[in-house]
């Protein structure tokens, strides 16, 4: 169980701090949550604890190993099926996995599709989705401003 001021990661949000815990009734259940406080955007996400080792919540990652995989993005294959639809599920199992390394692989694949093709709205939100997942966590686990996390990303992506 995490406690408040724990530093976590939602794998589809993002890395944040657990602002508060607080009992919530919803659809006529009461339950606890992690009231879990985004770096990018203010964004607050509200996670049932009961349920977060099947989510996939876990705590971040130390900064040298969140180092170590900005190191590894330039050294990444990353294999893009040709149809859209199987691409997108295996971006999304790489995404809902909660590995930063896994995350990589879409922010780099993706990136790379973008420059020689160009992406579909779909996979545009995704790449976006996977920059803000990477830059909070690498941010959080580094102490830097998530605006120069997100540089570090691209500069990794695109070295």
């Amino acid at each position: 169980m995490f406690r408040v001021g724990d530093k976590i990661v939602h794998p589809m949000h993002g890395a944040g701090i657990v602002d508060e815990i607080v009992e919530r009734k919803v659809n006529g259940i009461v339950r606890d949550y992690y009231s879990l406080k985004l770096p990018s955007g203010d964004m607050l996400v509200m996670i049932p604890t009961d349920t977060c080792e099947a989510i996939g919540v876990r705590s971040i990652l130390t900064g040298d190993e969140t180092e170590r995989v900005l190191g590894e993005i330039s050294h990444l294959e990353v294999q893009m099926d040709t149809n859209w639809n199987h691409r997108y599920r295996d971006n999304m199992l790489r995404l809902k996995s909660g590995n930063l390394l896994e995350v990589a692989k879409v922010v780099k694949g993706l990136s790379g599709r973008d420059s020689r093709r160009g992406l579909s709205t779909g996979e545009r939100k995704m790449l976006h989705t996977a920059k803000q997942i990477m830059a909070s966590e690498i941010g959080l686990a580094q102490h830097i401003s998530y605006q120069e996390a997100e540089c570090r990303v691209n500069q990794a992506t695109h070295a």
